[in-house]
């Protein structure tokens, strides 16, 4: 089974293509992804009945932890890793040909946000920046290198540098966007304030053990206050995936047409969830051709008949991800 490539991808416009293309996927993944061939095996699904994608295993997202994931026999280009807290296994996604990462992150950024050449962007991530293999601080740096503009840049924790470049950028009424871990975002409010409507802010999700969990609506209320915007924005993206969600409110996401959301029954993992009931959230991220593209997640959530979907946290049992996201 040959896989699909970048074109029939990232070109999906509507569900049908989205099933074919998944299906071709699964069948290339289950023959070539030793991991996820095992797997299924184990479960005892024959791999050739699979027609429809609602029947496609989910592989749990702790075997990344575990073993290596690939798809590929190409030599890995780039290993990310999750930043999970002090002795807790994290997470390694083996990337064989990281173009395909870019393109979609490059492809997601301009079907929600449009060119990034319109952009000033600012990231506030040192938590990322602290440390190596964080895919956000690859997506974030290329970001910043592609909209060319010499105020886009990163902070650590020089707040003030920060607070100044956002007067400027106030001042001279351009596209900023100011893309930030959730606790950095809380640190920066607290010593500043700012009325910049026109700002994005992006919250990236985690507290990290830095500071006490928030519901979002609190949250998001708190960062409103603080940069003097009417919403705040959220990605949705881990180390196992390469595409992400993105919400432009309210907490609730869109997937590129290349993603897809499924919600499982939080106590029979096989079995589907209507729209608008709560379980746990299965990925298919078709952009991880190499990898494993159905992937069972260890986050709670809702997903709705318009294709949006809502994260309502994560499962009691589960170990904290250093990017973990925020309860509902």
């Amino acid at each position: 089974m040959i896989s699909p490539g970048k074109q029939q991808v990232f070109s999906i416009s509507n569900e049908q293509q989205f099933a074919e293309t998944a299906l071709q996927v699964f069948r290339f993944q289950a023959e070539n992804c030793l991991v996820y061939r095992e797997f299924i095996t184990n479960l005892k699904v024959d791999i050739d009945a699979i027609d429809r994608v609602e029947n496609i295993p989910f592989l749990p997202i702790s075997f990344f932890k575990s073993h290596e994931v690939l798809s590929s026999i190409d030599k890995v280009q780039v290993t990310f890793t999750s930043s999970g807290t002090t002795g807790v296994i994290n997470s390694r996604h083996l990337v064989t040909d990281v173009t395909w990462y870019e393109e979609s992150f490059r492809r997601a950024f301009d079907l929600f946000y449009g060119g990034i050449h319109d952009y000033c962007v600012l990231a506030l991530l040192p938590s990322y920046l602290e440390r190596e293999g964080s895919s956000l601080i690859y997506m974030a740096e290329d970001l910043v290198k592609r909209s060319e503009n010499p105020d886009s840049g990163f902070y650590l924790y020089n707040h003030d540098d920060l607070f100044a470049q956002l007067k400027r950028q106030q001042k001279a009424k351009k596209p900023t966007l100011l893309i930030g871990v959730t606790f950095a975002l809380l640190d920066f409010v607290e010593r500043y304030s700012i009325d910049f409507p026109e700002l994005i802010v992006m919250e990236t999700g985690g507290m990290k053990g830095r500071r006490k969990e928030m519901i979002r609506e609190e949250l998001h209320q708190t960062l409103c206050k603080g940069f003097g915007v009417n919403t705040i924005h959220s990605e949705y993206g881990m180390t196992e995936l390469l595409s992400q969600a993105y919400s432009n409110g309210d907490g609730i996401f869109n997937c590129p047409p290349w993603m897809k959301i499924i919600i499982r029954d939080p106590n029979d993992p096989m079995t589907l969830l209507d729209n608008d009931k709560t379980g746990g959230i299965n990925v298919i991220d078709l952009a991880n051709i190499n990898s494993c593209s159905f992937i069972a997640t260890q986050d709670l959530g809702k997903f709705y008949k318009d294709g949006s979907f809502e994260v309502l946290g994560r499962f009691d049992n589960s170990d904290i991800r250093g990017c973990n996201l925020l309860i509902a």
